[in-house]
């Protein structure tokens, strides 16, 4: 995608209703999410923020115009630095800092001369250092290596709130200072020879820490491997026909009109129609489609997509962010970006959580010194809840679940817009799909003619479809370009949705519409035997009629459409899930039957016209059914938007896709099921991460606060928590479809 340089200045004021993107820096836990929203929803002018912590972005919706620098300035006040991510740029993974590493190294190498004495103790090795040599290694453990902490801390609490940086500062510091006190105070207690020293606990705490937040980030870059993926196939430059030689130009300077020279083994540079040649093209990686497509004249190619064997000239007919390529990587930025209903409710949760577990260190603290335990036992275990409280793990389950299935989805060729669409698609009841090109081919043929002279039938009706891109219209055209039928120009066509067309030919006003709509217009075109035998045998039927300056039934034509190789398969899959299925199709019932009855779908509900459909959705949303619709036409557009999950062939027109939740790139009903198997499978790791968060703090915490737990073992359990959390959600990148190991 190209890397557009914005005219306006950083400061320019967005304009009201648009959607900003910014990169946050400093997040660590669910309660920074929290404090980050809170600061951007305050600054006038906004009307909502959405915070991920995976991806560390957040989504701001304007409701008024709105200074980027008050937004980035809230930010700060917060105790983050944000920077606004542009809408043209596709924001790399931010990548671990080489200092990150080093810091890290730096931190085990200081911690294990801390650390060695703990570990051999239990094989009756007893080596002890210095309290001075211990105080020198967890000085700089503390205060350098620590100093992250200390700084994020005081942000949080200048900003009047708490994250997981405040507890680990507060309980080491705390483990750090009982030590000092132990060092420097007279007299010095023994016990068996060694000082009473806690410098391991305060270092080991910090080093598994960051061991923890280094493992954490490189597995969260993982689960956004899909875009890096997507990013991944598009070519830096691209081979272009000037003066009848090739010329390599940067991708940038590509524009539409562009003839591209595609050799063999090379990606496709860029959206387009194939004008030249004819190759087999591998889309695989676009449409999860794992056999190479055959590409020749006329065909539509990808950019990303690899060319095969023979050498092709594309014409470029989309470049930089209207590309097929682009327009999957914002679907995929878009549905990481926002937030699972179910992510609203941990949210709130961990909105009190930090202030919660400070109460608790303080009971812990308190109820051992009423106990009349030493000072430093009823510390150290106070300094173990306030270490091993992990909102961390809370705040990723979710985003990482997202980030992980919406990715898987993509490598699948199934694109979800949002996760709200991810979420409701497990628990669909029911999938009610439209017909025409959804589940059959979506180009029927013309069969047959009746009721008037056949080639001024063919002639007249081609005339009128001329201008049309309905399926009906280019079966009858190409009948008509097939015959060698001349066909005369029409004007003042008008498109009537579910019903037909009309226009002007000839001086005479014709009308082709459906039987319904012929009937509606108050023609009555008789009993014709074809009619009656071809509606038995399911095909479609349109009756040509002239309107003006004569009122007569003209003809009938009849098409068939055959129903998509892995259709029934794929219907089948989905009762095997437990869900029902319906077909609703404006086709005639005995067309919609004859398909319905050879799929095995349960219901069938035919000539619906389009404003109805909605309706019929909102039906079965009123007998209590989660609806999930899949369509492909400018007519299921209203159903797609009044179904909880709207899901669209990308092989169908845009403005189906654009009011779908869930976009399936290549036209196969296969990918209904598949998506709803993502869905199940990415809510069941939400759940499972979400449970073991919750057990953990609620075990955990206790444990802690009973003694029973060292600061040591709480802070390496606070570590793995947030990880363990991550590689969850990891095990969706193993989903395969039916027939592989995740169906």
């Amino acid at each position: 995608m190209d890397q557009m340089v914005r005219d306006e200045p950083r400061e320019a004021p967005g304009a009201a209703g648009r959607q900003i993107t910014l990169d946050i820096e400093g997040m660590t836990c669910a309660s920074c999410v929290a404090r980050v929203e809170k600061a951007l929803t305050r600054v006038p002018g906004v009307a909502g923020a959405d915070v991920n912590l995976a991806t560390e972005r957040a989504r701001v919706a304007l409701a008024a115009p709105v200074a980027m620098a008050d937004l980035l300035a809230a930010v700060e006040r917060a105790g983050y630095s944000a920077h606004e991510i542009m809408p043209d740029v596709v924001p790399a993974t931010r990548p671990a800092s080489r200092r990150e590493s080093l810091h890290l190294i730096a931190a085990i190498v200081l911690t294990l001369p801390l650390a060695l004495p703990m570990m051999l103790a239990p094989f009756g090795r007893h080596v002890a250092l210095s309290g001075w040599v211990q105080l020198a290694l967890a000085s700089l453990v503390q205060f350098w290596l620590g100093a992250r902490f200390y700084v994020a801390g005081w942000r949080a609490l200048r900003a009047g709130a708490g994250n997981m940086d405040l507890l680990v500062a507060l309980g080491t510091s705390a483990a750090y200072g009982l030590s000092l006190y132990l060092l420097l105070a007279p007299p010095v207690v023994m016990e068996g020879g060694m000082q009473p020293l806690y410098f391991e606990a305060s270092s080991v705490v910090i080093t598994l820490v960051l061991l923890g937040k280094f493992l954490e980030a490189r597995a969260r870059r993982q689960t956004a491997s899909a875009i890096a993926a997507l990013a991944a196939l598009r070519p830096e430059t691209a081979r272009v026909l000037r003066d009848g030689e090739e010329r390599e130009i940067p991708i940038a300077r590509l524009r539409v009109g562009d003839h591209l020279a595609v050799r063999p083994g090379e990606r496709i540079a860029a959206d387009g129609r194939v004008i030249e040649g004819s190759s087999a093209v591998d889309e695989s990686l676009l449409t999860g489609e794992s056999m190479p497509t055959e590409k020749g004249q006329g065909a539509r190619v990808i950019g990303g997509a690899v060319n095969g064997q023979g050498r092709l000239v594309v014409e470029v007919t989309a470049t930089g962010t209207q590309s097929v390529l682009a327009r999957m990587i914002r679907l995929v930025e878009d549905a990481q970006a926002t937030k699972a209903p179910i992510q609203r409710l941990v949210d709130r949760v961990s909105a009190i959580f930090v202030p919660v577990v400070l109460g608790l260190a303080a009971l812990t603290l308190g109820g051992w010194l009423i106990a009349g335990a030493p000072a430093q036992v009823a510390i150290l275990d106070a300094v173990a809840v306030l270490v091993i409280a992990c909102p961390c793990a809370l705040g990723l389950a979710t985003p990482t679940a997202i980030m992980a299935g919406t990715g898987v989805a993509a490598r699948h060729g199934i694109l979800i817009r949002d996760a709200v669409a991810l979420e409701r698609a497990h628990a669909a009841t029911v999938v009610v799909f439209d017909k025409t090109g959804t589940l059959t081919e979506g180009r029927p043929r013309l069969v047959g003619m009746a009721g008037g002279d056949g080639a001024d039938l063919l002639r007249l009706a081609a005339a009128v479809q001329q201008g049309s891109e309905h399926p009906l219209a280019r079966a009858v055209v190409e009948a008509a370009a097939a015959q060698g039928v001349a066909v005369p120009p029409a004007s003042e066509m008008r498109a009537l949705p579910g019903r037909g067309v009309q226009a002007l030919v000839e001086g005479r006003h014709l009308l082709l519409a459906s039987p319904r709509a012929i009937a509606e217009a108050g023609f009555a075109p008789g009993a014709l035997a074809e009619a009656a035998a071809w509606q038995g045998e399911g095909r479609s039927l349109a009756w040509l009629a002239e309107t003006a300056p004569q009122r007569r039934v003209l003809g009938l034509l009849a098409f068939a459409d055959t129903p998509k190789p892995g259709a029934a398969a794929a219907v089948a899959r989905l009762h095997r899930a437990g869900l029902r299925t319906v077909l609703l199709s404006g086709d005639n019932r005995a067309s919609a039957e004859a398909v319905g009855r050879a799929l095995g779908i349960g219901t069938v509900i035919a000539e619906v016209l389009p404003a109805d459909k909605a309706a019929r959705i909102a039906a079965l949303h009123e007998a209590g059914d989660i609806v999930a619709m899949v369509g492909d036409g400018i007519n299921d557009a209203p159903a797609l938007a009044a179904a909880d999950i709207g899901m669209a062939m990308a092989t169908g027109t845009d403005i189906a896709m654009q009011a779908a939740g869930v976009t399936l790139m290549r036209g196969d009903p296969a990918l209904v099921a598949e998506a709803i198997a993502i869905s199940r499978r990415t809510t069941a790791t939400i759940r499972r991460g979400l449970f073991w968060a919750f057990v953990y703090n609620l075990i955990g915490i206790p444990l802690a606060a009973f003694g029973l737990l060292s600061p040591t073992i709480a802070g390496g359990a606070m570590a793995l928590s947030s990880v363990s959390v991550v590689l969850n959600a990891l095990t969706l990148r193993r989903w395969r479809a039916e027939g592989g190991a995740g169906a």
